[in-house]
């Protein structure tokens, strides 16, 4: 499971949660946090297409100060 599905299937949960909450005010915070949820998703999926690789720097020991 990737973490893009985590993030849906939390999404759904909280979506279960303000469909049950009779608080509109609650209810609305639900819905903002299932929709953070998603957008997550969304970004996650992007960032499982990148490539990166990190490689260190050489280090120069020449005794010469760093500029």
């Amino acid at each position: 499971m990737t973490s893009g599905d985590r993030y849906r299937i939390r999404a759904a949960e909280l979506n279960a949660s303000a469909r049950c909450e009779r608080n509109p005010e609650i209810r609305k915070e639900y819905e903002n946090l299932a929709l953070a949820y998603l957008r997550l998703a969304d970004q996650a999926e992007r960032n499982s297409e990148n490539d990166i690789v990190y490689e260190t720097p050489l280090r120069q020991d020449r005794g010469e100060d760093p500029v």
